[in-house]
């Protein structure tokens, strides 16, 4: 009897804990933004509390205020920028239909095999641009549906950040007691091997961290270099648009592409093809190289099972994957070290007995 009544306690455990998942699964993924937020700036949470003489809810609503405005701010900036940008790309639209596009680039047709061609081509879309226009008319209202839905992400990405934003204040505030509880966890669950996974998995997310904040840094500095040489104006907000974008997967071609289309547009032909070289090969490029190195910097893992963590994660999770795939492989592959070391040395056991 008493068997069966431990059994039935074991089930409303797992209906309990599967209610409390079904719960929680709206809040997920902000949830977990809000926890690698405030696990890659504790060290700020610590140094403010020690400064306010211990005050843990102050030094939380302190730093919870600051990462509002450095998100807020140019949020608000950008979203007001892009209502500019639409509205210049809708008059440069009205603009071909009435007086066509420029005259070709004197360098286009210096083009070995397809010069020519292409400005042939150029001038035919010169003189049928409105006919373009008009057969291209159905095919831009697809084009307005997919930025419909694409603007409705957005808009669910934004209300998704302000949540982890929320979340963050009670991970600063009460973040010694749920690593405490995490501990404890483990320890149930693990044994002594509980510390060592605790610090792979929080290494394994710091060094990802480090590898995000990093190559998202890089890639604004080259891109701020970029279009001081290429001579685009506002180029040190770019570079701070960049860094924003950088966060994000494709996020710097949303800026070096624009800036390459305005210098074509203003007939600074050089520059527009500088800054296309440039943004695709530096700018773009270092995104492969640098984070992955980054992130496997200071770890004790093979640099294949960060690159697989890296790129498998953003396919299989999304942005959210960063974070999860290299933690999961890195669980895994210590898992399985450990076994395979364990297995070892009890057949050496085995043996000299």
């Amino acid at each position: 009897m008493l068997k069966n009544d431990y059994l039935l306690v074991q089930m409303l455990l797992l209906v309990l804990f599967g209610a409390n998942l079904w719960v929680m699964v709206p809040f997920w993924s902000a949830l977990f933004w809000g926890a690698v937020l405030a696990f890659a700036s504790w060290p700020l949470m610590r140094l403010l509390t020690y400064w306010l003489g211990g005050r843990e809810s102050l030094a939380a609503g302190i730093l919870t205020l600051c990462w509002m405005l450095l998100v807020a701010l140019p949020l608000v900036w950008l979203v007001f920028n892009l209502a500019d940008h639409v509205h210049d790309v809708v008059n440069l639209i009205k603009d071909i239909q009435v007086s066509g596009l420029p005259a070709a680039p004197t360098w286009l047709v210096l083009i070995p095999f397809v010069g020519e061609r292409l400005v042939a081509m150029w001038d035919s879309i010169d003189q049928h641009g409105a006919t373009l226009i008009i057969s291209m008319k159905p095919y831009l209202g697809r084009v307005g549906n997919w930025l419909l839905a694409r603007s409705a992400q957005v808009g669910g990405g934004i209300l998704e950040l302000t949540l982890s934003l929320v979340f963050v204040f009670f991970f600063y505030r009460d973040g010694p007691r749920l690593a405490m509880f995490v501990h404890r966890l483990l320890e149930r669950l693990i044994g002594e091997r509980a510390d060592y996974y605790i610090e792979l998995v929080a290494g394994t997310v710091q060094r990802v961290v480090n590898g995000v904040i990093g190559t998202a840094a890089a890639q604004a500095v080259l891109a701020f270099i970029g279009f001081l040489i290429a001579g685009v104006s506002g180029a040190l907000v770019l570079g701070i648009v960049t860094f924003l974008l950088s966060l994000i997967p494709m996020g710097p071609p949303l800026v070096w592409v624009p800036a390459t289309v305005w210098l074509v547009w203003n007939g600074e032909y050089t520059n527009a093809v500088f800054l296309g070289l440039w943004g695709t090969f530096i700018i773009s490029g270092v995104d492969n190289l640098l984070k992955p190195y980054l992130i496997s910097r200071g770890g004790n893992l093979p640099l294949v099972i960060v690159l697989l963590g890296v790129f498998g994660g953003l396919i299989a999770f999304g942005f959210i994957g960063l974070f999860i795939g290299p933690t999961l492989l890195a669980v895994a592959y210590s898992l399985l070290t450990d076994w395979s070391i364990t297995h070892v040395e009890e057949l050496l056991e085995d043996k000299t007995i």
